[in-house]
């Protein structure tokens, strides 16, 4: 097991999460059962129990320790695996499934065997269809059927003591009782025959349903380890040894010996061993199974690297700036964790439904037996109805419905670059009516970029010259603005030199000297403080500032030369990423801290349906509150510490993952990469699983709504009771299997 610090339950008591391995689930009510024990755990805040993963998740205060947690477990009947739970400390789950896997395999060696000793029994029922009069003796048949009921079976009988014990109930009482009463009615047929006549025992019914449970529960758990499949895949990302270099010298060291500040060697065709930043070297990352980025992204010195990523082409040395729990992919893993731990709202009722489920069961076989008893007389045929009740009505299948759907969708989304924090933000985000926008950094790079450079000049290459000047003052600056021309300089490839005598004018500008002039950069204001007049070009400047641009005027020697106007730039799939809201049926909405004129043109150029601009931090959440009071269902999606209240107001708060970690924090689902679009595929990812969901309980329930009352009707023997039963928990999961393609 595992467990991680999240928050302070008191000022004295740290909260605590543990996530603990629950062995010999079975059905929905075993995890309410484990529910309710672990609860009852003084210092226990919080339990939820995810019977697809079999991990129960705890909020403790710290005064709980791993031992009672797993001593209630064990008085509850179930136990706890000696299998450790990776995800929370780190990233490697590779020991776990190689044990799964191993126990996998062990079942379907059982499940074999059961096989081999049950068709025999069976045989006879498959030839009556041909004319075929063939049965077994008694003793074989009993010499078949126990090894089946008492060896293979004892699981059953296991589980069952464990359920009586605390006076509850499960699937495997249910077909404990039910393959026990067949048997023993055979047995007592046997024995109490003065002939041989053998046709009418029942021991085929005890042991093929046992079989067919053992197959289905095989399936099952086959089928349930493809639903972690995007977790395994991102676990295996991580290389097991790394390239460490010490004065020069390369050394092959192990992951765990990685720390950070050291300095890695990755060679083309090598996975970063940890996120880090580029030290020397060029070379392209692809990130696609981290980001859901398909592209390789160039890197450069400088540059960020996340650990698992591919190196493509280039040696390159990197200096790590994280490992272990603290690496981006671990905190991939351990979100795409947590969602699929916390239930989602619609598995409260099927818990609730879950937890009388068993009882009413029993009672049903009951009153099954006595009718049929009494109303005919035959009690063997009125026990084997009671019997096709009890084996026919497992809530295994209702219990999986939704969390299998719930694995396999916020997996296949996380491969999309898509990172659902929580079961609830994904049941909500299918309901959403109207998506609001936060500007800079969301829909825009974030990052201002030169958009326009005018001089006073008219000759050819009057602009080109202009962008030399200044970049010659913003040699060396790491302001925004400074960057943002140097960038434009070089994209223009032009080659200047740096200035002299660089002096930052605090909130107004740049002065410097060049081949012994005076230069000046900066605003309209450090232009009227030095009486340089700019009257000449100030009617276009007004034009383009009126448009929500930033404008910088650049004077040599008291005369102006020119200007510079800054725009943040829409980035290149914002448009799309409406459109596809638009064809969602979703409203949009733009809430910007800007001017009108600059928040109105970014809108109009995106198509989105609604504007809102000078919207303060604050104003923001209420704005949103608003909308959600007009009736409609609303995403925030943002970026910044300003979009924190907005996010956390909105029904389903979306984050971009290049924004603060206090937005993530606030949101419910976080995009790995600054892509709008993602916005349209996480929607449409909580539709498909929301759809998933409902049609698994639809099914599970019709399993039981249908099948319990034609078992009672004496219209299903146990044998096809047990086969649509094993069906019922596989069909579920294997149709929330299809979020996969």
């Amino acid at each position: 097991m595992s467990a991680t610090t999240i928050a302070f339950a008191s000022p004295r008591e740290t909260l605590q999460r543990l996530h603990i391995p629950i062995g010999g689930m079975t059905c929905a009510s075993c995890a309410t059962r484990v529910e309710k024990a672990l609860a009852k755990v003084d210092g226990v805040v919080g339990v939820s129990v995810n019977l697809a993963t079999e991990i129960a998740n705890v909020d403790a205060t710290s005064v709980v320790r791993e031992a009672m947690l797993v001593a209630s477990i064990e008085r509850a009947g179930y136990r706890v695996p000696d299998v450790k739970v990776s995800g929370q400390n780190g990233v490697s789950g590779k020991s776990a499934s190689n044990v799964a896997s191993f126990l996998e395999f062990s079942e379907g060696a059982k499940v074999g065997i059961a096989t081999a000793l049950s068709l025999p029994l069976l045989l006879p029922m498959l030839l009556m269809p041909f004319g075929v009069h063939w049965t077994l003796p008694a003793m074989w048949q009993l010499a078949l059927a126990t090894p089946v009921q008492f060896w293979l079976g004892a699981r059953f009988y296991r589980a069952s003591w464990g359920a009586l014990r605390v006076m509850t109930g499960n699937m495997d009482l249910l077909v404990a009782l039910g393959t026990s009463a067949a048997f023993g009615l055979s047995l007592f047929l046997m024995f109490a025959s003065a002939s041989e006549a053998t046709s009418h025992l029942y021991f085929e019914s005890a042991a093929v349903v046992i079989t067919l449970v053992m197959f289905g529960k095989w399936l099952e758990s086959r089928a349930k380890r493809q639903t972690t499949a995007a977790i395994r895949a991102l676990q295996s990302l991580l290389p097991s040894n790394a390239t460490i270099v010490v004065n020069g010298t390369e050394h092959a060291v192990s992951l765990a010996d990685i720390r950070v500040g050291d300095t890695l060697r990755v060679r083309p065709g090598e996975r970063f061993a940890a996120d880090a930043s580029v030290v020397t070297g060029n070379t392209h990352a692809n990130e696609s199974l981290i980001t859901g980025e398909s592209l390789p992204v160039a890197k450069a010195p400088g540059d960020a690297v996340t650990g698992g990523a591919f190196n493509e082409d280039g040696l390159i040395d990197i200096c790590v700036t994280a490992v272990g729990a603290e690496s981006t992919l671990a905190r991939i893993v351990r979100m795409v964790e947590d969602a699929q731990a916390v239930k989602a709202p619609i598995q409260r009722l099927v818990d609730q439904v879950s937890a009388v489920f068993v009882p009413v069961v029993l009672v049903i076989a009951l009153l099954t037996l006595l009718s049929w008893g009494f109303a005919t007389a035959d009690w063997q045929r009125a026990l084997l109805n009671a019997v096709a009740v009890l084996v026919i009505a497992c809530p295994c299948a209702l219990g999986l419905a939704t969390p299998a759907a719930i694995m396999v969708g916020t997996g296949s989304a996380a491969r999309l670059g898509v990172l659902i924090k929580d079961a609830t933000a994904l049941e909500t985000a299918h309901r959403i009516t109207l998506v609001a926008f936060d500007k800079t950094g969301t829909l825009t790079e974030g990052k201002p970029a030169v958009v326009a450079a005018v001089s006073v000049s008219d000759a050819p290459n009057a602009d080109e010259e202009l962008l030399a000047l200044a970049a010659a003052v913003q040699s060396g600056s790491e302001h925004p603005l400074a960057k943002a021309v140097l960038h434009a300089a070089a994209q223009a490839g032009l080659s200047f030199t740096p200035a002299q005598k660089i002096r930052a004018l605090s909130g107004r500008g740049v002065s410097a000297s060049i081949d012994g002039g005076t230069l000046l950069l900066g605003s309209a204001a450090l232009m009227d403080e030095q009486r340089i007049d700019i009257s000449l070009l100030r009617a276009r400047a007004d034009i383009i500032e009126h448009e929500g641009r930033t404008i910088s005027w650049l004077a040599r020697d008291a005369r102006v030369v020119g200007f510079f106007a800054f725009g943040d730039n829409v980035k290149p799939t914002a448009r799309a990423a409406i459109d596809a809201l638009h064809a969602l049926g979703i409203t949009t909405v733009l809430i910007s801290g800007d001017n009108a004129s600059a928040a109105q043109k970014v809108g109009a150029a995106l198509g989105i349906d609604q504007v809102h601009a000078r919207v303060l931090p604050q104003q923001k959440a209420e704005l949103v509150a608003g909308l959600r009071q007009g009736g409609h269902v609303v995403a925030m999606v943002g970026d910044g510490i300003n979009d924190a209240p907005a996010l956390a107001a909105a029904d389903v708060g979306i984050a971009m993952s290049n924004g603060t970690d206090v937005a993530i924090e606030a949101a419910g689902i976080t995009l790995m990469r600054g892509d709008p679009a993602l916005v349209a595929v996480a929607i449409a990812m909580s539709r498909r699983t929301t759809a998933k969901i409902r049609q698994n309980l639809f099914w599970a329930f019709c399993y039981n709504v249908i099948g319990i009352p034609l078992a009672a009707a004496g219209l299903l023997n146990p044998v096809i009771a047990g086969a649509a039963m094993a069906l019922s928990s596989v069909s579920v999961v294997t149709n929330a299997l299809l979020l996969r393609r």
